[in-house]
């Protein structure tokens, strides 16, 4: 017997086994059942987990005033170092915010923020003097960092805020 054309509709999680004597046999196998919501859950868990940590760069990002409401409201914690070009100390300071950022990546979002460039959220949030780094939790300021100051108290601002 001579087979000229052969079309296979499968439906999602099939099998199809081609027996010797010739009829196709269809055997629908369920991977994760319907009892299995505990595995539905745990996946969908995992994927919100992998997605947040996706958003969550390894290098802080550059934020502006057109985006930087969004980026407050869509991360539950956020490091934003307020910084110039010219500023000396805030060049001294740029590999520590680096470093935070990779540390806490997936935790933390961690951005920058020329004032120079967008100076209206600068001046909304009364940033005077740079480096300033704010520490902002679910939308709010929690914490201020003025000038150049060791790594360790950016860490303790962090831990304070991440529970």
């Amino acid at each position: 017997m001579r087979i000229e054309s052969l079309k296979i509709h499968l439906l999602p999680n099939s099998v199809l086994f081609l027996e010797d004597n010739g009829p196709l046999i269809e055997e629908h196998e369920r991977f994760i059942s319907d009892g299995d919501d505990e595995l539905r859950h745990i996946r969908e868990r995992k994927l919100a987990e992998f997605r947040a940590k996706k958003d969550m760069a390894y290098e802080p990002i550059h934020v502006t005033d057109a985006d930087f409401d969004e980026t407050v409201k869509k991360h539950p914690l956020v490091l934003i170092d307020f910084w110039a070009a010219w500023c000396g100390p805030c060049r001294t300071l740029a590999p520590v915010i680096e470093e935070l950022s990779r540390e806490y990546a997936g935790k933390v979002f961690v951005g920058k923020f020329n004032v120079d460039e967008n100076p209206e959220k600068a001046e909304c949030f009364q940033v005077f003097s740079i480096p300033t780094v704010l520490v902002i939790k679910n939308g709010q300021e929690v914490e201020r960092i003025v000038g150049c100051v060791p790594k360790k108290q950016f860490e303790n601002a962090i831990q304070k805020h991440m529970v």
